[in-house]
């Protein structure tokens, strides 16, 4: 598999969520309410998310057993799309720890460990990012 535009939407997409992330979860904590920064930073995380969610659905499993062109890594795109709504659900209704607990969960699993699966060996990124160490 080559190195597509869509693969790089994805992946441009996912790098900035992974770094956006942090700044949208600490901002808002314990005493340091930052309220303007943590709403731009949550909702350019919740966009960057739905392009990574998205553009996930254009990029082929090539080498997973899939059904057509899906594989398994791909029933995490509609999850993540569904637990956004559900954390902005409980953010507008008032629910601001439900809110948090799913963010946090959301960046820990979709960005933290589904990334780390992207930088193992035989998948397009984690050989890339070999080569360059090499």
């Amino acid at each position: 598999m080559s190195f597509t535009p869509v693969i790089a939407i994805h992946t441009a997409a996912a790098l900035a969520a992974v770094i956006i992330g942090p700044l949208a979860l600490w901002s808002r904590r314990s005493g340091h309410v930052r309220t303007r920064l943590h709403r731009a930073a949550g909702y350019s995380w919740v966009l960057l998310m739905v392009f990574t969610a998205l553009s996930a659905l254009f990029i082929p499993a090539a080498r997973l057993p899939n059904i057509a062109g899906f594989g398994p890594i791909h029933l995490l795109a509609p999850f993540v799309l569904v637990m956004l709504v559900v954390a902005m659900r409980h953010m507008l209704q008032g629910r601001l720890q439900a809110h948090r607990q799913t963010m946090l969960q959301l960046y820990i699993g979709a960005c933290l460990v589904a990334g780390g699966f992207t930088l193992m060996p035989g998948r397009l990124l984690g050989d890339w990012v070999r080569s360059l160490l090499a």
